[in-house]
């Protein structure tokens, strides 16, 4: 019996090393900078979207707020003037894979490296500048995202307030749950592709500000010494 219950604890394990992106067992990840400054970082994932990520960019803008896209490749090809403009505006662009399938997980390494290469081509055509910053598709990390994520010399870039926005929840329950969670250096994720995602952050940034907290970029949160030895384990 005893060996069905240490079969079961190994299993956990695994299953939370893999999905919790901040145990840092397979891939180091940057997801809270430790700090007594009222300091938080805004990330985007699964942009660009041809109808909402202009609206969220209009309101960092009104806001002077900076941010981090996580772009898929293939929408990034689709909707190349979008990415640029928020490079443009000042914000973080980062390599969220170019195919972002259900499957990304469970790809081979060298299938998954030629996605990962494929969006960052794309990336750095559009924007003309180097893409280094990477987040997993669905925050999952495992042995071969690690193989490839140092082979090809990423920053990984995780969160400590998922928002949890693509439930399709009332704006006032999302705003609730990353309010809750707020602390000195946080890293908040958030989706630009969601038709409610422009108010959200519209009523997010009130909060903060309201709160006197005060935005900068998540490459900008993370000591120096980290950045430089982020993946070498």
């Amino acid at each position: 019996m005893w060996w069905i219950i240490v079969i079961a604890c190994v299993m956990l394990f695994f299953f939370y090393a893999s999905y919790n992106i901040g145990s840092g067992v397979y891939v180091k990840t940057f997801c809270r900078k430790k700090t007594t400054d009222k300091v938080v970082a805004l990330t985007f994932d699964d942009g660009p979207d041809a109808t909402y990520t202009p609206q969220v960019l209009d309101i960092l803008k009104r806001h002077h707020a900076p941010a981090a896209f996580f772009c898929i490749g293939e929408k990034a090809e689709k909707y190349p003037t979008i990415v640029q403009r928020a490079f443009a505006e000042g914000h973080l662009i980062g390599n969220h894979s170019h195919s972002h399938t259900n499957r990304f997980p469970l790809l081979p390494r060298k299938q998954m490296i030629a996605d990962l290469q494929q969006a960052q081509q794309i990336l750095e055509q559009i924007i003309g500048s180097p893409v280094t910053f990477f987040r997993p598709p669905f925050g999952v990390t495992n042995p071969t995202i690690a193989k490839a994520v140092r082979q090809l010399g990423y920053t990984t870039i995780g969160w400590s307030v998922r928002s949890l926005d693509t439930r399709k929840e009332p704006i006032s329950r999302i705003l609730r749950r990353i309010t809750r969670q707020l602390s000195p250096g946080t890293v908040i994720l958030l989706h630009d592709r969601l038709p409610d995602s422009p108010e959200l952050l519209r009523q997010l940034l009130e909060y903060l500000h309201e709160n006197d907290y005060k935005i900068i970029r998540v490459d900008q949160l993370i000591p120096l010494q980290n950045l430089s030895l982020q993946n070498k384990k």
